[in-house]
């Protein structure tokens, strides 16, 4: 055990590890690239947090930079949950949902807390967190405020930073900041304080400020969820300031999020669910501007090759084998309602009856506790993450880019195109209501050349959102992967205005080095795992 390791454990609560299996096991996350940790750190309570981000801080006034990276359950898509530094692994320990206030309606955990976890105990209240709807046993809480999850329910609910009423947060120099929505004199008053935190909001404060301009035409659209864009959202025109915009979202770069209190709202025991399949794409995309109209809770674009490879699996779906033997399906639309009252949602339901038949749709639907086994077909898409054919795999490259669904049309033929110059399937699921695309290419990650194809891939995939008016990063963070593919269309000034904002809360560069910075090209190769799978995520739903 290192000299480092040894000194920690002496002085916290939790645990300190070198072992080379675990730091193996902990060498991944979701995404395509792997590093092993120089150690895991499993923290028991928030005091054992800030004591490890102290005396990094204070290796780093030394010289002696040890990289910090909090993880949940290792789902992050883009390499933001591991590190050759020490991961501070929150899942064994702080994982506690402390208390339920059901006259506010808000909860206070722990960010180990599995985001399934967290939805059953409140569905004993009859509540839950609508913007968190979609989620699997691996995701925990705590990574989906990091990483600002947007799940299906978005278009309607916003990302889970719209859950957030406040975070408490560990500096860098191992301070705790607590974030609320700050009015202009409180603001004042923190600006006027001494340390660590004061300096935090003066200096954000004035470079707020100082780049009004910048952020007004550059940060405007809330799809672009590139760098630390949604600084936007930290000062309002009155004057008043709150920080957890900022931190949900930035993946740990700024801080390390140890407890929060989350907003939540009434269940919804049987939320209705309908399927349309069509013949003609055309139909399916015509028929979107008439559902949306509907007020869903979610609408999600299914290409058919998605229910194909589920057949290749021995996978049936009722309706989509009810349609295939009609005619040939090429899209499939799935539909939610979760209004509280029945009748609301047996009304929703009559109207897409009309709209099924406006544009030649197959129609299946349920409104009681049969919509659940209807629902079952929104994970199709975890049968193309497991391909059939041995050897293949499908990593997460392409994963929450934002493309308006005006666009969605030429947008497809693109990618279609893209799709057969390298010779690689890229069946598309959308979510029409914010704007969500999402593909994986089926990949041999062991075949050099393959592995050649990944940044070739994602540059070409990148040109074409924004040729088509779109974002790379939206749904998705950029993380470690698609930093520097995504900073490409950037301008310097931008760049430059992300760094200071990291500068201002880590200035020794300790919270996760490497992500949500560009990264050298020839060092993300090397950092490429010879095979890519979510053996890892075996017992979760991999779904969207």
């Amino acid at each position: 055990m290192s000299k480092v390791a040894k000194y920690l454990n002496e002085h916290i609560l939790g645990e300190v590890v070198t072992e080379a299996a675990i730091r193996a096991r902990f060498s991944t996350d979701a995404s395509v690239l792997t590093m092993t940790p120089e150690m895991v750190i499993y923290p028991r309570v928030t005091n054992d947090i800030r004591k490890v981000a102290r005396f990094a801080w204070q290796l780093a006034e030394k010289g002696h930079i040890l990289p910090l990276t909090a993880r949940g359950g290792g789902t992050d898509d883009t390499g933001a949950a591991i590190s050759k530094g020490a991961i501070i692994s929150l899942t064994a320990h702080m994982n506690t949902i402390f208390e339920y206030d059901a006259k506010q309606k808000l909860v206070r955990v722990q960010p180990g807390v599995s985001e399934v976890t967290l939805q059953a105990a409140l569905a004993l209240q009859g509540m839950t967190i609508p913007a968190l709807s979609d989620n699997s046993h691996a995701s925990t809480i705590g990574g989906a405020i990091g990483y600002n999850a947007s799940h299906a329910t978005a278009g309607r609910y916003g990302a889970a930073d719209a859950a957030v009423q406040q975070l408490e947060v560990v500096l860098a120099n191992g301070d705790v900041l607590q974030t609320d929505r700050l009015s202009k004199r409180d603001l004042n008053k923190k600006k006027g304080t001494q340390g660590f935190e004061g300096d935090i909001y003066r200096k954000l404060d004035a470079l707020i400020d100082d780049n009004k301009e910048l952020i007004e035409s550059k940060l405007y659209d809330v799809t672009d969820a590139i760098g630390y864009s949604r600084i936007r959202d930290v000062k309002h025109k009155d004057g008043s300031f709150d920080l957890a915009p900022l931190i949900a979202g930035s993946q740990g770069t700024l801080g390390i999020i140890s407890e929060m209190i989350l907003k939540t709202d009434f269940a919804h025991e049987y939320p209705a669910i309908a399927i349309l399949a069509f013949s003609s794409s055309n139909d399916a995309r015509d028929a979107v501007d008439a559902i949306a109209k509907t007020s869903p809770s979610f609408l999600e674009y299914f290409d058919a090759a998605f229910f194909d490879e589920a057949l290749k699996h021995g996978k049936h779906y009722g309706f989509y084998d009810e349609a295939t033997d009609k005619e040939a399906i090429a899209t499939v639309l799935i539909v939610g309602f979760d209004d509280f009252r029945g009748r609301a949602r047996h009304k929703s339901l009559k109207k897409l009856t009309k709209i099924a038949k406006q544009f030649n749709a197959r129609l299946t639907s349920s409104d009681d506790e049969h919509a659940k086994e209807i629902a079952v077909a929104r994970d199709v898409v975890s049968f193309v993450l497991v391909p059939a054919q041995a050897g293949e795999s499908t990593p997460p490259l392409f994963d929450g880019a934002f493309v308006p669904f005006e666009r969605f049309e030429d947008f497809s033929a693109a990618v279609a195109a893209l799709a057969t110059k390298h010779h690689v399937l890229l069946p598309l699921y959308a979510r029409p209501l914010d704007g969500i695309v999402s593909t994986r290419p089926n990949l041999q990650m062991k075949k050099v050349g393959d592995k050649q194809k990944i940044f070739k891939l994602l540059d070409e995939y990148a040109n074409i959102v924004t040729a088509h008016n779109g974002y790379l990063i939206s749904q998705a963070n950029e993380g470690r992967l698609k930093t520097t593919i995504a900073y490409k269309q950037l301008d310097d000034d931008l760049k430059e205005f992300f760094k200071q904002v990291k500068d201002i809360f880590d200035p020794f560069g300790i919270l996760n080095p490497g992500v949500k910075q560009p990264n050298e090209l020839k060092q993300l190769v090397a950092d490429l795992r010879p095979t890519y799978d979510t053996a890892a995520f075996a017992d979760s739903v991999p779904h969207n």
